[in-house]
């Protein structure tokens, strides 16, 4: 995170900084428990995310993934609205995942067959577990883990540090759909749910604009494993 403040330009420096210090804001609103400020201070993070990608040239599709997350963020707020964020963050997976194909992250998940094999293991294991729990939320909650496992295996054919973010979304939205079905929780969970999302969103988004970066920089198309060590 210090690195890609300290090669931003001024714009998406102060951005990126009003991104951090929203989110250490209102990580520490979770866990006072300071409703309904934390809403308030969720509902900035997906914008100020958003902000930063086109001052950091960022394409189109990633915007597009965040600014429907913060859809979706705004939408668990509100009584009733539950099915309503489900959508609009399945949108963004969607975008996700449509972009990381069209980007080539099937030719690196050709060098990391076993990926999509444990990916689809514990897709399977977690809808086993959480079906008895979800009621008339069993199909919804299905198919939206499909789209969040085919962000997470997608997001591996592009390094490191976009796969970590495919990784840690997956947790935080296991953790969401663990208290739906009244499974055990971690101590804390509303805290571990907001660190770890907001970490993926970082993740994903930083490591798709520096592997464009680095490919527009230097004219060709970048190999998963230099782009993550660049990253």
């Amino acid at each position: 995170m210090q690195n890609d403040v300290l090669r931003a330009g001024p714009l998406s420096r102060a951005v990126l900084i009003a991104f951090w210090a929203c989110s250490a804001v209102h990580l520490a609103l979770v866990a006072a428990g300071a409703d309904p400020m934390n809403s308030l201070t969720k509902a900035l993070l997906m914008p100020l995310l958003a902000a930063w990608v086109p001052a950091r040239r960022g394409p189109r599709p990633l915007v597009a993934a965040l600014l429907l997350s913060w859809g979706g963020d705004v939408a668990l707020e509100i009584d009733g609205f539950f099915l309503a964020g489900m959508v609009l963050f399945a949108g963004a997976h969607v975008c996700y995942v449509t972009y990381f194909v069209r980007e080539g992250a099937l030719d690196g998940l050709r060098r990391r067959p076993v990926v999509p094999v444990v990916y689809a293991v514990i897709w399977a294991a977690l809808v086993f577990f959480l079906w008895p729990g979800l009621g008339d939320l069993r199909l919804p909650v299905a198919g939206y883990s499909l789209l969040l496992t085919a962000t997470a295996v997608t997001a591996v054919g592009h390094g490191l540090r976009i796969g970590a973010g495919g990784a840690l979304f997956l947790l935080s939205d296991t953790l969401i759909a663990f208290d739906l079905a009244d499974l055990p929780l971690p101590p804390m969970n509303g805290l571990v749910v907001m660190a770890t999302y907001i970490a993926a969103q970082y993740l994903l988004a930083s490591g798709i604009v520096n592997r464009l970066r680095a490919r527009n920089l230097h004219g060709q198309t970048v190999a998963p494993e230099e782009a993550s060590g660049r990253a």
